[in-house]
């Protein structure tokens, strides 16, 4: 099964590539976007809060995918619904921008432009370091994010094929 056509769905990793766990987010949509889902968009962000805000803007379902360091296990995954939690500013990366994700979920929230539906997923991270490799318990929750956000998305109502990708490291 696919989405409803008036559904936009969008999958955002945030993350740098280069600093070990932090790639957890990128990792994870580019295994969403592997999977070619219909009427799904793929993106990969640096967090930067104003344009993180912006980036939902047109789509009622996100999944925003992150790393986090808040001191449990590495490979746990925390869930949000933000439209009922609170977000933690505490244990998401934070970044050398104006504001940090949690920041910008919390004003899309107090703006009344939050989509209708927003799903943040924070998998523990261990190791940070530019340079550094996945460690191995993110890595597992790598796949098992990727494939629980494909599974649900699979199981919205259906519609006609069709997938568009993009990159944007604002």
């Amino acid at each position: 099964m696919g989405v409803l056509a008036s559904t936009n769905v969008l999958v955002i990793g945030v993350g740098n590539r280069t600093r070990g766990d932090d790639a957890a987010g990128p990792a994870v949509a580019d295994l969403v976007r592997a999977a070619e889902i219909p009427h799904v968009r793929v993106l990969e962000h640096s967090g930067e809060g104003a344009s993180l805000l912006e980036s939902w803007r047109r789509d009622n379902i996100v999944y925003l995918v992150d790393a986090a360091h808040s001191g449990a296990d590495p490979g746990f995954v925390h869930i949000f619904d933000a439209h009922a939690d609170a977000i933690p500013f505490e244990f998401l990366r934070y970044s050398s921008h104006a504001f940090s994700v949690a920041e910008a979920i919390e004003l899309a929230r107090v703006l009344g432009r939050l989509p209708s539906r927003l799903t943040l997923i924070a998998i523990e991270g261990k190791a940070f370091d530019a340079g550094a490799s996945l460690s191995p318990d993110v890595a597992k929750a790598i796949s098992i994010v990727a494939r629980n956000i494909e599974m649900e998305i699979r199981e919205l109502p259906h519609s006609a094929a069709g997938v568009a990708t993009c990159t944007n490291s604002a």
